[in-house]
């Protein structure tokens, strides 16, 4: 009876420790949420390009230091980190969040709306977070507050991440994820898994949307410029049209998607964005250029695409008589969600979530560049809506619109959501 009893006396804080870590971990969300509504309305206001995040990154780093966190700066040039280090031993895991935001001129009206203008591409442009990214580094940084106060009992580290240029370095410039790895953050110590969060894509308000595999396309980047021979536009057999040869790799390009690459294994989508060539209605011009993007899930299908794409359009200029210069600037990988990893930490969404539900997805095509983290370690990218309670989330305006905004209270679940990931992996849950 004596040894029952103590075993029961051994057990009790542990089991009470246990119950008390996740009531604490909402407690402190709920504290911490006027910060967090505070801090994002700031980064709202100061939004700035990929690559050129050097106010944002001085205030991540100030919040971070304020929370007695070590923090090393000018990572991929204006990245950040921090590490919380937990009091007990156990494994490292990672929160990540994006900083940049975007040449686009808000028009949402808000109290602390943008009025940062810009030059982008030659063009003067407003710079917005219209992508929610000031949503996500208020969330880590709101879930870094709360993870702090209970470090004490945190089985395990965490790795925060502040990552610049999410949307793309500038021309001739690198940056984004797959910098801050080249620079070495995981050299000494790589995350068992990493976590991130993206706001909005259309989904209900406080509820997360999940899928396990491929969630979000490769993106890459194509150029195409077709020399011809210029002549007049009454003669054109004295010249060789770029334009007409232009328009059937168009065409071309389309059985690329259709017919050359097995659409029962993954969708794929090429897109032409830009044509541009010639002056005047009766001169046959000497080139015309092309632009457009590649979307994919399937790293093996994504190379294949590209042989086929270059191939179709030397075939179809050389038939003509043409020649062309064709290059692919690859982007992000396609984001895939560690299967395992999205199955363990199911139930911690589905406790965190409003009413309990996590939402099927199907693949995106958008890209993130995240895919370069989940790359080198075991990811989970999560969507978390933004809409109002009560309404149609298909009704709002979408990420990268000049009137895309966020339902604030919706926040709170972002960083109840990083705090339970961190805390059920590090104790196992």
């Amino acid at each position: 009876m004596i040894r029952l009893l103590a075993s029961i006396l051994v057990l009790l804080p542990l089991a009470a420790s246990a119950e008390i870590t996740l009531q604490r971990l909402d407690e402190l969300a709920a504290e911490v949420q006027p910060k967090v509504v505070e801090w994002r309305r700031w980064f709202h206001e100061h939004p700035e390009l990929s690559n050129r995040e050097f106010e944002t990154s001085a205030r991540v780093a100030e919040i971070l230091e304020g929370m007695g966190l070590e923090t090393q700066t000018g990572i991929a040039k204006t990245g950040v980190i921090a590490i919380l280090e937990g009091g007990k031993p156990g494994p490292l895991v990672a929160v990540r969040a994006d900083m940049d935001g975007l040449p686009v001129t808000e028009q949402t009206g808000l109290d602390f709306a943008s009025t940062a203008t810009t030059t982008y591409n030659g063009q003067d442009t407003g710079v917005m977070h219209a992508c929610g990214h000031d949503t996500h580094m208020a969330m880590a940084l709101g879930a870094a507050q709360v993870l702090t106060q209970v470090k004490d009992d945190l089985p395990g580290s965490v790795m925060f991440i502040f990552q610049p240029a999410e949307e793309g370095p500038p021309a001739g410039e690198k940056g984004g994820a797959s910098l801050m790895l080249e620079e070495g953050i995981w050299d000494d110590r790589t995350p068992e898994a990493i976590f991130a969060l993206h706001i909005g894509i259309s989904q209900p308000g406080g509820q997360f949307s999940v899928r396990p595999g491929p969630m979000m396309a490769a993106a890459d980047r194509w150029q195409l410029t077709v020399l011809g021979k210029q002549t007049h536009g009454a003669r054109p057999w004295d010249g060789v049209d770029p334009i007409v040869v232009a328009a059937q790799i168009v065409l071309g390009f389309q059985t690329v998607a259709s017919r050359q690459v097995d659409v029962t294994k993954a969708p794929s989508i090429i897109s032409v964005g830009r044509i541009q060539g010639g002056i005047r209605n009766n001169v046959i011009p000497d080139r015309v250029e092309l632009e457009g993007t590649i979307r994919s899930f399937d790293p093996e299908m994504r190379t294949r695409i590209h042989e086929r794409m270059e191939r179709t359009a030397r075939s179809i200029a050389e038939s003509a008589g043409a020649e062309v210069d064709f290059t692919i600037d690859q982007g992000p990988p396609p984001l895939i969600n560690d299967p395992d990893l999205v199955t363990r930490m199911m139930p911690t969404l589905r406790r965190v979530s409003v009413g309990n539900k996590v939402n099927d997805l199907n693949p995106q095509t958008v890209a993130e560049d995240f895919s370069e983290f989940s790359n080198a370690t075991a990811g989970m990218m999560i969507f978390l809506g933004n809409s109002e309670p009560g309404v149609d989330p298909s009704t709002l305006p979408t990420n990268h619109s000049p009137f895309f905004d966020v339902y604030e209270p919706n926040m709170a679940v972002g960083v109840r959501a990083f705090s339970h990931l961190v805390v059920d992996y590090l104790t196992g849950e």
